[in-house]
C-alpha cells in the first residue's frame, strides 16, 4: 500500500460540503445537508480509512485515496478517506487539505480505525478453527490495522492467515494452514457473502487475503 494519499492531477472544484457519493430522495439530502453543517461547525471531526472497490464512482471524481492493489492508474483496491456522518460517508477531496497537514490527516485517520472496536468470534459452523469479527461498520477495514490482525494470529495459533472481507461489515478470518475441508467450508462462506446482496452491504473485493505478522502480504483472487 503506497504511504501518501494519492491526489488527481486535475484540481477538483467541488470539495468535502458538496460531494456525497451515491442516490438520495429529498429527504435523505436534508439528512446530508445536515451532517454537511455538523461537519462544517466541528461537531463531527474524526475521519476514517474505508476501503472501496477499483471502479468506485469516488476514484473518477478525485477523491483521495490511497492504492491498496492494483496501481494508481487502474487501481483494484483503494482506501478513501472520510467522516463517518450518521447516514452517509463524506469523503474528502484534494482541496479539502488546504491548510492541512496530509501526514497527520492520514495518521488521524487510522489511529480513529485503531480505536473502534471489533471483537473476534470462533465460527462454529467451522469448528472453532476460524473467527469472524463482523457487524461493526469498520469492520472489514480493521485488516488495515496490524494489532487486529495480531489478535488472530494468536487467537488460530497461526502463522499465516486467509481474510475474507468482501462486503462492508464483514470479516471472516482461518489459518492458512487449515485442512483442506475447513479451507473449502471457509471459501464457500467468502463466496455466498460476496454474491448476498440481501443486506445492502456494499461489496469490496472477491479476494482472500494473506496476512503474516499481522500484515497483508498477498491476495489470492477469487474472480473467475
Amino acid at each position: 500500500m503506497t504511504t501518501h494519499i494519492n491526489t488527481p492531477d486535475k484540481r477538483i472544484t467541488m470539495g468535502l460540503f458538496k460531494r456525497i457519493f451515491g442516490k438520495g430522495d429529498a429527504e435523505l439530502d436534508k439528512r446530508v445537508n445536515n451532517e454537511v453543517e455538523q461537519i462544517k461547525s466541528g461537531q463531527i471531526t474524526k475521519i476514517y480509512p474505508i476501503l472501496k472497490p477499483g471502479d468506485w464512482v469516488g476514484i473518477q471524481a478525485g477523491a483521495l485515496k490511497q492504492t491498496l492493489l492494483g496501481t494508481q492508474e487502474q487501481p483494484e483496491l483503494v482506501v478513501a478517506f472520510g467522516y463517518d456522518a450518521p447516514t452517509n460517508f463524506v469523503f474528502l477531496m484534494p482541496n479539502d487539505l488546504e491548510g492541512k497537514d496530509p501526514g497527520q490527516v492520514l495518521t488521524s485517520a487510522y489511529e480513529n480505525l485503531e480505536a473502534i472496536e471489533s471483537p473476534f468470534e470462533f465460527i462454529g459452523s467451522l469448528a472453532n478453527q476460524a473467527l469472524a469479527a463482523s457487524g461493526n461498520d469498520f469492520s472489514s477495514e480493521k485488516i488495515l490495522c496490524q494489532s487486529h490482525m495480531l489478535e488472530a494470529h494468536k487467537l488460530l495459533q497461526a502463522e499465516e492467515l486467509l481474510v475474507s472481507i468482501p462486503r462492508r461489515t464483514c470479516m471472516t478470518i482461518i489459518s492458512r494452514q487449515a485442512d483442506r475441508d475447513s479451507l473449502a467450508k471457509f471459501a464457500a462462506i467468502h463466496n455466498y457473502t460476496w454474491q448476498d446482496d440481501s443486506y445492502g452491504n456494499a461489496p469490496i473485493i472477491n479476494a482472500l487475503f494473506i496476512v503474516k505478522d499481522g500484515l497483508i502480504s498477498g491476495v489470492i483472487s477469487l474472480d473467475k
